[in-house]
């Protein structure tokens, strides 16, 4: 599955308030999606007609409230009870009925906009209150004038849709008396403008244990009802239409939320050390900066890639150089990183900066993309560089371009990151004092002529997302054809010890960025090929460490080498997957049934 073509991506950031990823379907809900009538009363006899009007719409709703209360004491979900307490309390209180009949009577008008002038009284009050809490409370009056309104109106709206499961509702806020009309079984998490740690929606989210993201401001303006979107609670992000790359790496990141148990949790901080003595370096993988606290969390050592296209991508007009040093900062000077590898920008493919026109190109991921476009937009590359000569003065950073195919890129990206440090150090500006290069091996061609690479860089970083799927001529977005993209397929196995090899014999380092990486199935074959680093979604670093330090260098090597004593993927898979359920049953259970 992936966006529907010509709609944009948009990343929006909020307040994570109930943990979890979560992939679905937008469904826009507006609790005043009622049509209104404000008039004035030409005839001043009808006042009286129409105060009862307004309160018979009173009585209507604290008999729907009740309702639903009762409706939701026979659900487990017993949480927001309060909340509807409270709405009711509204319902009767004395200066709430005053006022309205106040301005129905002196002003001559409709009920409906009595309510309203009403709502807009107290929530003039309410935004004058420092206290986050209490100010927050103005929601409560929202959602009381909102059903007042609809009882008005004559209209009984049943939430409904027609777009199957994993619904996640989209609005401004919600109250419980909103959840209880919806068919919740369907719903799988929540996204709104309004709200926080504290508001109706994180409450009912939390006790529903869906993932929710609030305080977003204009979420609502943004989704519209069947747009695909990305809800990660912990991170507090939301994506509105992600492209096919994003939306693998979320579903991924969905299915080890499912598996990142607190057992795991134990093992974060410890080095991944096999019982021979033998190290891995393990880091992160991130796409956003709100990702960092809960990748410190699952043991990151340091940022193996720090993906930069999102900075492009989510705004109308280019980013300045400022733009890029403020982002990577955040990144680089996080406590307790051994380093950042900022990966230059992977622009091209399905990934366009909003202002580009983009070219209609019959196979896009072979096309005009990662180095071969910051090659062509040489200004719009060098301004990205110079952001990280900057950052690189205030924490440890390396450089990573990303798809390189031969001598000739590596050597241009170089030169022009030579007149960006020139540039700075012409104007007086602090920079770093030197900078890792590093060459990310996903095309095979850069696997093939690894050895000539490892002259021109400090280190390799192997990408086996793309370099799978170029050596296997698999496109991995096409679903008919996921049974052929294999990372044990002998081939790709063949180009990865070839690469490693390449780079030892070198004196450089290598490190793995793809989801492989991050695969524990893969972890002793990878283990065997004698990687220096993995890098991988921080969410399987708890588990690939506890694989790493219950194994051995020597183990890792003899199944290695009888994997790749095989001719056929299939085999090497068996192979790998009965030694690891029969090594780590407890781990791999689960794969098994």
């Amino acid at each position: 599955m992936s966006a529907e073509q010509g709609k944009k991506t948009l990343v929006l950031k909020g307040i994570g308030v109930s943990p979890g990823v979560v992939i679905g379907k937008v469904y826009r809900f507006d609790p005043l999606d009622v049509q209104l009538s404000f008039y004035k009363l030409e005839d001043l006899t009808l006042i009286p007609k129409e105060i009862a009007r307004f309160k018979n719409a009173l009585k209507e709703s604290e008999r729907e409230l009740l309702k639903i209360q009762e409706n939701l004491k026979k659900t487990k979900v017993t949480e927001p009870l309060y909340i509807i307490d409270v709405h009711i309390l509204i319902l009767q209180d004395k200066k709430f009925i005053s006022r309205t009949i106040k301005y129905i009577r002196r002003l001559g008008v409709n009920a409906e906009w009595a309510v309203r002038m009403t709502l807009d009284y107290y929530k003039q009050i309410f935004e004058g209150v420092q206290d986050v809490y209490i100010s927050g409370r103005i929601s409560d009056v929202q959602y009381v004038s909102q059903r007042i309104l609809r009882n008005l109106s004559g209209e009984k709206k049943e939430i409904v849709w027609e777009m199957g499961d994993g619904v996640i509702v989209v609005t401004h806020d919600l109250s419980p008396a909103d959840t209880a009309q919806m068919k919740m079984d369907k719903v799988v998490g929540f996204a709104t403008d309004s709200g926080g740690r504290t508001s109706h929606t994180a409450i009912i989210a939390r006790s529903m244990e869906l993932p929710a993201v609030a305080g977003l401001d204009n979420i609502t303006r943004i989704a519209r009802t069947g747009d695909e979107i990305i809800v990660d609670g912990t991170s507090g992000l939301v994506v509105v239409n992600p492209y096919p790359d994003m939306l693998r790496r979320y579903e991924e990141k969905r299915l080890l939320y499912s598996a990142s148990k607190e057992e795991y949790l134990k093992y974060a901080k410890l080095p991944a050390v096999t019982k021979d003595d033998y190290k891995v370096q393990i880091g992160g993988n991130i796409e956003f900066v709100e990702e960092m606290p809960s990748a410190i969390t699952h043991g990151v050592e340091y940022i193996g890639l720090y993906r930069t296209e999102f900075i492009y991508i989510n705004r109308e007009e280019l980013p300045t150089e400022d733009d890029h040093f403020n982002n990577y900062s955040q990144i680089v000077t996080t406590k307790d990183l051994l380093w950042s590898t900022i990966r230059t920008f992977d622009l091209g493919g399905d990934k366009f900066p909003s202002n580009q026109k983009q070219a209609k190109e019959l196979n896009p991921q072979l096309g005009l993309r990662a180095i071969r476009f910051c090659l062509k937009e040489v200004e719009l590359f060098k301004t990205q560089l110079r952001a990280i000569w900057r950052v690189g003065a205030l924490g440890k950073v390396k450089i990573l371009f990303p798809m390189i195919s031969g001598v000739e890129e590596i050597r241009e990206a170089k030169k022009l990151l030579e007149e960006a440090k020139n540039e700075l150090l012409a104007q007086g500006v602090r920079i770093a004092s030197e900078m890792e290069i590093g060459a990310m091996i996903e095309v095979p061609t850069a696997a093939i002529i690894a050895d000539k690479l490892a002259r021109e860089v400090d280190f390799f970083s192997i990408g086996t997302n793309d370099l799978i799927q170029y050596s296997l001529a698999i496109d991995r977005a096409n679903e008919r054809l996921t049974y052929l993209y294999e990372p044990l397929h002998p081939a790709v196995l063949r180009l990865i010890k070839k690469v490693v090899d390449a780079a030892h014999d070198a004196k450089i380092r290598v490190a793995m960025c793809g989801e492989m990486a991050g695969d524990p199935l893969c972890s002793l074959i990878l283990l065997g090929l004698e990687l220096d680093e993995l890098s991988m979604n921080h969410l399987a670093i708890p588990r690939v460490k506890k694989i790493i330090r219950e194994s051995t260098l020597q183990e890792s090597k003899l199944l290695l080498k009888k994997a790749m004593s095989f001719n056929t993927a299939a085999e090497v898979r068996a192979c790998v997957q009965e030694y690891m359920l029969e090594r780590f049953p407890g781990e791999f259970q689960r794969e098994e049934d």
